[in-house]
């Protein structure tokens, strides 16, 4: 006697919907963390928050678009702005060949190369804190940095106060830095396939055209990413400027997270620093949705295939 044949049994609504219900935790700590921040921060931006209105602080008075206003005309948050974009690139430009040259130099095996790797790192592990007080002490009138300049003849002058600070905080920024783009760069270096380097010594390729021709174009994606992350963190450094040059910091120093924290916590004007972070989102989120788009694109052109 034949055996009916097998059904198949339909899925249920919540078994088929499973992986979406395994979504609902993060989501909802994407909300209460992100999400509901966002929109109290923006609300904020269109009240006259002060330090007067701020006990009221949901009823203070409605404002619309004025803080913005306020804040594109009438306060220095384009001139935080351009600092902070100019400071940012200046020491991506300087940290990226830093970060490679230091990656080709420790890819091959050679005695110690545990030791340089692990001192290479240590700018990147230390607190920004720490770093800020560190490059602080030694910038003093009186510190490490004018004592060696003095002992060649070279005055050092004031470098946490004055025109030299822009100039200050680069370097740090740069110090602090360049060890990321260094490790992106390794990683990169080490998904390079070692038969394309046979090939290329077989071929008598001279050192400059491998790494040109074989090394670099493996380090295009890593580095665009370093390159992006490296600007946008810069962009949003609080701590290094902050404890680098104190508040009031110098107006050459007066980056966007500065700006924004005295006109929150010095001046009280809280709504118009709600609406100086939100133009420093939008800044953010330019060049984010710019790279993303970018590697939309070559993943379209490259049909998705690796």
């Amino acid at each position: 006697m034949p055996r009916p044949p097998k059904t198949r049994r339909r899925k249920g609504l919540s078994e088929r919907n499973r992986p979406l219900w395994m979504l609902i935790p993060g989501g909802l700590l994407m909300t209460i963390i992100i999400v509901i921040p966002l929109l109290l921060g923006i609300y904020m931006s269109l009240l006259n928050l002060d330090q007067y209105t701020l006990r009221r602080w949901v009823s203070s008075p409605f404002i619309g678009v004025e803080n913005f206003v306020e804040a594109l005309t009438a306060s220095p948050l384009l001139h935080s702005v351009w600092l902070s974009v100019s400071y940012s690139l200046v020491a991506m430009i300087v940290t990226v060949p830093m970060g490679i040259a230091a990656a080709v130099a420790t890819q091959n095996a050679f005695k110690g190369r545990a030791l340089v790797r692990s001192i290479f790192l240590i700018p990147y592990v230390l607190p920004g804190f720490v770093v800020a007080t560190v490059w602080r002490t030694m910038f003093q009138p009186n510190g490490v940095v004018n004592s060696v300049l003095g002992s060649v003849g070279i005055d050092g002058g004031l470098w946490l106060n004055g025109p030299q600070t822009y100039w200050t905080l680069i370097l740090v920024q740069i110090w602090a830095s360049w060890p990321f783009i260094y490790l992106l760069a390794l990683s990169g270096l080490q998904s390079v396939d070692h038969e394309v380097h046979e090939a290329s010594a077989l071929d008598g390729a001279l050192w400059w055209n491998k790494l040109r021709y074989v090394v670099f174009p493996y380090l295009k994606g890593p580095l665009s990413l370093a390159f992006l992350i490296g600007m946008l963190h810069h962009i949003n450094n609080f701590t290094l400027p902050f404890v680098l040059f104190g508040v009031p910091a110098p107006a050459d120093v007066e980056v966007l997270p500065i700006l924004t924290y005295v006109t929150s916590f010095q001046s009280f004007r809280f709504g118009l620093s709600a609406a100086m972070a939100f133009v420093s989102l939008v800044l953010i989120a330019i060049p984010l949705f710019v790279y993303l788009r970018a590697v939309k694109l070559d993943d379209a052109e490259t049909g998705g295939k690796k």
